[in-house]
C-alpha cells in the first residue's frame, strides 16, 4: 500500500496544474459537485481539435497527389507498358544525351570566359549570363518542357524585385531560361551545391542557410545592395521559403516587401497531366527529382509577370506581401492558406503551444464556475 501511495503521489506531481496558466484573481473555489455532462460540454477545444485532424491544410500544402490509374483494363495496360517502354527506353536515353551535351557545351565555353575576361568585367558579364539561359534552356528540354509565358519580359532595371510562389527547383530554372536572375536560395550538398558556388554566383546568386540566425542579417544587407545596383541581374525571391505543392500558397516572407522598391510578381502554374513537378525534398533528392521528370512524356507550365506593384500609403510591409500573394494566388489558381512555410522544418514555438494551454485552462475555469 506505501508503494501504490508513493506511485500515485509521483504521478500527480507529473500531472500539469491548471493554476499555472491562471492569473491569481481568475482562481476561486472549486463546486462541490461536478457533473459529467459539464466537462464533456467542452466543444469548442474538441471541435478545434478535430478539425485539425480532419482538415489538416498545413500537410496538404507539402503532400504529393500520386497519380489516378488509367490502365485497368485489357486494352489499356498494354497501351501502358508501350509508354513505358518509350519513355524509358527511348526518350531517357535521348534526354540523357542532351543534357550531357549541353554540360559539356556549357563547360567548354564558362570557364574560359571566366578566367581569361577576369580583367573585362561587362563582357564577361554578358557572356556568363546568356550560357547561364542557354543551359537553363537545356535543361528545359530535357524534361520536352512545354511553356508558355504570359505579359512582358523582366528587364533589367535598379529599384525591382521579383516574387514567385515555389513549387520545385525547377521554377529556378523555368524562369531563367527567359531572364538570368539573381536568386535568393538556400545552400545545396552535392552536384547542386558545386553549381551554386561555381556558376550561379557569376549572375549575382546570394546563398543561405536556414538554422543559421546571421545568415539572415548578411542576406539582408546583399539584398539592398543588389537592388540598388544599376547593373545587377534582377533578384528574383521566392517567398514562401519552402516548395509548396502548387495547389496552395503558404504565408510570403516579408523581407522581399520591405526593400522599398517594386514588387514584380510571377505566377506559376503546373499541369499535372504527365508528371507532378512538386519537389518533396524530404522524401526526394533532386537528382532523382529530375530522372521523374526526364522519365516523364513532358513538362507543362504557364508562367504569367504580373504588373508591378508598390507599397501604398499606411500599408505594412506584411500587409503588402499579402496582396502579392493574393494576385498570384489568383492568377494561379491556388488556395491561400495561414501558415508559415518554415514549420515545415522547424517546430512550433512554445509560447503558441502555451497559449493554447491557458485558452483551455480558461474555458475549463469558466465552465466550471457556471455549474
Amino acid at each position: 500500500m506505501a508503494g501504490l501511495q508513493s506511485s500515485s503521489s509521483e504521478m500527480d506531481l507529473d500531472r500539469p496544474n491548471i493554476e499555472e496558466y491562471l492569473t491569481a484573481d481568475s482562481i476561486q473555489d472549486s463546486p462541490k459537485k461536478l457533473h459529467l455532462r459539464d466537462l464533456l460540454d467542452i466543444s469548442p477545444t474538441l471541435k478545434e481539435a478535430a478539425g485539425a485532424i480532419v482538415d489538416d491544410s498545413f500537410t496538404r500544402c507539402f503532400k504529393s497527389n500520386p497519380p489516378e490509374p488509367w490502365n485497368w483494363n485489357i486494352y489499356l495496360f498494354p497501351l501502358w507498358c508501350l509508354g513505358v517502354v518509350v519513355r524509358y527506353g527511348i526518350l531517357f536515353p535521348v534526354r540523357v544525351a542532351i543534357l550531357a551535351g549541353g554540360w559539356v557545351v556549357f563547360f567548354a565555353a564558362f570557364f574560359p570566359v571566366h578566367f581569361l575576361l577576369s580583367g573585362h568585367n561587362n563582357w564577361r558579364r554578358k557572356i556568363e549570363r546568356k550560357l547561364v539561359e542557354m543551359m537553363c534552356g537545356i535543361f528545359v528540354a530535357s524534361w520536352t518542357g512545354v511553356v508558355k509565358y504570359h505579359g512582358p519580359r523582366p528587364s533589367m532595371r535598379p529599384h525591382q524585385v521579383f516574387v514567385a510562389n515555389h513549387t520545385s527547383m525547377i521554377d529556378f530554372i523555368i524562369l531563367e531560361q527567359m531572364t538570368a536572375f539573381a536568386v535568393i536560395m538556400q545552400k545545396h550538398p552535392g552536384w547542386v551545391g558545386f553549381i551554386q558556388k561555381t556558376i550561379l554566383e557569376s549572375v549575382g546568386c546570394i546563398w543561405f542557410n536556414r538554422p543559421e540566425s546571421k545568415d539572415r542579417e548578411v542576406v539582408a544587407r546583399k539584398l539592398r545592395e543588389h537592388v540598388n545596383g544599376v547593373d545587377n541581374n534582377p533578384l528574383l525571391i521566392f517567398p514562401e521559403g519552402t516548395c509548396v505543392n502548387n495547389h496552395y500558397t503558404v504565408m510570403f516572407k516579408k523581407g522581399a516587401f520591405e526593400l522599398g522598391c517594386a514588387v514584380c510578381p510571377i505566377a506559376i502554374k503546373y499541369n499535372k497531366i504527365f508528371v507532378d513537378a512538386f519537389w518533396n525534398s524530404k522524401k526526394q533528392s533532386f537528382t532523382m527529382h529530375l530522372v521523374c521528370l526526364m522519365t516523364s512524356w513532358a513538362v507543362v507550365c504557364d508562367v504569367w509577370y504580373l504588373e508591378p506593384q508598390y507599397l501604398r500609403p499606411g500599408e505594412t510591409p506584411i500587409e503588402f506581401a499579402e496582396r502579392v500573394r493574393d494576385m498570384i494566388s489568383v492568377r494561379a489558381g491556388l488556395k491561400k492558406v495561414p501558415w508559415d512555410g518554415y514549420l515545415k522544418y522547424f517546430r512550433p514555438s512554445p509560447k503558441l503551444t502555451e497559449r493554447k494551454q491557458q485558452i483551455f485552462a480558461e474555458s475549463v475555469l469558466q465552465r466550471l464556475e457556471e455549474i
